[in-house]
Order: structure tokens, then sequence, then C-alpha cells
């Protein structure tokens, strides 16, 4: 019996300390993911400097860690400098005509076109996603996170009789695929939460939940009851 205890607590204390050590293991583990990901690609901007000096081994081994990290600093440094040469009008006509020979070339246009649309997609400056919502999907009853993209459409809106609204629904944990809807204005319940948390609950598949506190005299939409009236996101008609 002492051992099944000794057993039994013994368990317990390991997978309180697995909880522990986890984030912070896994955390460690992403950066440095990241850090030899990116270093791979800027690495290269070292092409002047002498593989004895920056490799170990005189050269036959990997690159020394603080050379990769002065490499990751200098890239830093350039999309700086590129940020602010596009600022300039010269800047600006050198990107687009660069943007225009990138979307001719066939193959890359495609890549390059798709890339800059996702990329244009989660811009914080061309955001098109305007407000995190719910829909009632895939069956009645049960709620997806969708991100409203659009507050009028004025085609559907006259074929079904009632204002319509865009909206993306991802997939997790990747929210750049997913399906483009387009529902009657008071099927889409807007919620309170950022299009950055929204989007970081798709990517943690529903484990970063955003802290969410009513205001006074505001009436809650807890998981319960949708109340059709409090989803419209204009004023009813």
């Amino acid at each position: 019996m002492r051992f099944k205890r000794e057993l039994v607590r013994w368990r317990a204390d390991f997978f309180t300390g697995l909880a522990v050590a986890l984030p912070l293991v896994l955390t460690l583990a992403i950066v440095r993911w990241l850090f030899g990901t990116v270093s791979n690609v800027t690495d290269t901007l070292l092409f002047f400097v002498p593989r004895h000096i920056t490799h170990g081994g005189g050269g036959s081994g990997q690159m020394l860690w603080y050379w990769s990290l002065a490499a990751l600093l200098m890239a830093v440094a350039l999309l700086a400098a590129l940020g602010r040469f596009a600022r300039y009008i010269i800047g600006r006509k050198i990107i687009e005509m660069v943007d225009r020979l990138m979307s001719r070339v066939p193959l890359l246009n495609k890549i390059y076109i798709t890339i800059k649309q996702v990329n244009e997609a989660f811009s914080s400056k061309r955001s098109a996603f305007k407000k995190v919502a719910l829909i009632e999907y895939p069956r009645r009853g049960c709620y997806s996170i969708v991100f409203i993209t659009s507050e009028n459409h004025p085609e559907a809106a006259a074929k079904i009789g009632r204002k319509a609204v865009g909206v993306f629904l991802p997939t997790t944990p990747n929210p750049t695929s997913g399906y483009l809807l387009v529902l009657p204005e008071d099927e889409v319940i807007p919620l309170d939460m950022s299009v950055a948390e929204g989007i970081k609950l798709i990517i943690s598949l529903g484990a970063v939940v955003p802290d969410y506190k009513p205001l006074a005299g505001r009436r809650s939409r807890g998981t319960a009851s949708f109340p059709r009236d409090a989803g419209r996101i204009g004023s009813p008609e």
C-alpha cells in the first residue's frame, strides 16, 4: 500500500513538473528553431567575410553563433532601410516596377501574388479582417469563429432581401486558408475580441482564449444563449 501511495505521489509530482517545464522548453525550442531557420537565410549576407573567420573548424564547420547574430541584425537593418527607401517617390517607383515584373513571370507570379495577398490580409495597415464574429456553423447550436471582411454586399442583399455581410471562415491552426461566406447580417454575431486575438485563438487550436469582461449594462452573450438581436452588426431597421 505504501508503495502504491508513493507511486501515485511520484506520478502527480512528475506531471506537475512537466506542466511547469513544458511551456519553457517549448518556447526555447521554438525560438531556437526560428533562429536556425532565419539564420539559414541571413547567414548569406556575410558572404564578404572570409569563411575561416565566420565558421568554426577553420572554415569547415558551422557558422559561429555570434556571426549568425550579426547577420540577423544586419538583415533587420537592411529591412528598416528598405522601408525608409520605400517612403520616397523613387523607392515606390522601383518597388512598383519590381512588382509588375514579378507579376508577369510565369509560375513565379502565382506564388508571388498569393504571398502578397496573404501579407496584405494580415497587415495591420491594410487588414482585410475588420472584426471577429460568430456564425452558426456547421450545424445549429454549434458556433464557429469567423472574420468579417465586408459589411455590405449590395447584390447579395438584393437577391436575398436582407442586408448581407462577407465573412472569412478560417481553418485551424492555419488561418490563411478557409472559406469565404456571404451571410445575412442578423446571422453574424460580432465579438469584442480584436482581430489579433482572434488569429491567436485560431492558431492555438482554441487554447489561447482572450479575457472577456462584459461592460456594465451589456447583456451577456454566453455559450448558453446567443440572442439574434444582440448579434446584429448594424442597428436594426
